[in-house]
């Protein structure tokens, strides 16, 4: 099969776009001609060699399309349906068997090693091996072969380019709420760092049912954004300081707290910021090795802080809530989100990375 994909060639460049060859699907996999695919920090981040996926790859883990062809085996999806493409697990682990695939033993391997469990990539260019499976999609292209696990079946009629970036990026937030902090009703919340993962954050909390939902980030636009989508208390960190801020205007401390940013300093000031009992989620993802420090009589005091991965979501059963929430108006995800071309990929990344313009950036293909 030809396609089109975008390729990151050496860390830190850019994208180049080239025509590369896809394999029909093995068993258990799935081709899907992708309709568009989110950009997330994450495909920054790998360009970056933070996480070292091979280069040259193929990236992309927010695909969203129509099921082209399917393996031997596949049973939940077939040609013709339209799917979301989320994270790859293994599904038969004990993690994955309890519905905790996002803490599957597997999860590095089979999302960054930029191949098959078996050594093999699907993708070639000019007869030469790309690295893909990237998140067990690579859907920076106009087609993607993925696993049976994490193709997500949606309506007929689901607007299929918009969806892609529940895939992770915005399943991220939301989850990190809804199935990991499970705050009560009536209940504080701050979020350090409302890009997409923290704005969505802001709408499932809103939700949730908080009562006071604080916004931190150092972007006045993206606080605006905040406001406008639930947050009742905003905080620019260029001018204040925002554990001080959250503990005075909480009496004491948020109830919950998360970071989005990987900084080392705002997690320690997501922690403090919560009052004795307090739990904090760390979402973001850091280089690989990067510590952080906390005060220890500090957690003594009932303080939790606990990791999350994807939200801690069941892709199949969380993304079709997600969609269901939108469609009722809860969760307006759509207003995160501009679009781009798929030959526009590098202006995608210097209007989400440099500028701020895009909070999320989808691809079209």
């Amino acid at each position: 099969m030809d396609a089109y994909a975008a390729i990151i060639e050496r860390q830190g460049g850019e994208f180049v776009l080239d025509n590369v060859s896809i394999e029909d699907p093995r068993d258990g996999e799935v081709l899907v001609k992708v309709a568009a695919a989110g950009m997330c920090h994450t495909d920054l981040t790998v360009r970056d060699q933070y996480y070292p996926t091979p280069l040259p790859a193929v990236l992309g883990h927010e695909g969203s399309g129509v099921v082209e062809k399917v393996g031997r085996g596949v049973t939940t999806v077939k040609p013709g349906d339209k799917v979301v493409l989320s994270f790859s697990y293994c599904g038969t682990c004990p993690s994955c068997l309890k519905g905790h695939q996002a803490y599957c033993p597997s999860l590095f391997p089979l999302n960054f090693m930029g191949r098959r469990l078996d050594g093999s990539t699907p993708i070639t260019r000019n007869g030469q091996e790309v690295n893909a499976c990237f998140f067990g999609q690579s859907s920076f292209a106009t087609y993607s072969i993925a696993s049976e696990n994490n193709c997500v079946k949606v309506a007929d009629d689901a607007q299929i380019e918009l969806l892609g970036p529940l895939g992770c990026g915005i399943q991220t937030g939301a989850g990190s709420i809804l199935n990991a902090l499970c705050p009560e009703p009536g209940s504080s919340i701050a979020i350090f760092g409302v890009g997409s993962v923290g704005l969505s954050a802001v709408m499932a909390a809103k939700a949730s049912g908080c009562l006071k939902i604080i916004a931190v980030d150092r972007n006045a636009d993206r606080l605006e954004l905040a406001r406008e989508l639930g947050a009742t208390d905003v905080i620019d960190a260029n001018t204040v300081n925002a554990q001080e801020a959250i503990v005075a205007m909480t009496g004491g401390g948020a109830d919950y707290a998360m970071d989005t940013t990987a900084i080392p300093a705002v997690l320690r000031s997501a922690v403090d910021s919560t009052h004795n009992m307090g739990e904090t989620a760390v979402v973001g993802g850091a280089k690989l090795g990067t510590e952080f420090s906390l005060d220890m009589n500090n957690m003594l005091f009932g303080r939790k802080l606990r990791g999350v991965v994807e939200g801690s979501s069941t892709p199949q059963v969380f993304i079709p809530q997600l969609i269901a929430m939108q469609e009722a108006g809860l969760f307006p995800f759509e207003k995160l989100c501009t679009f781009y071309d798929l030959d526009q990929i590098n202006q995608a990344v210097e209007d989400t990375e440099k500028t701020g313009k895009a909070i999320k950036a989808i691809l079209k293909m």
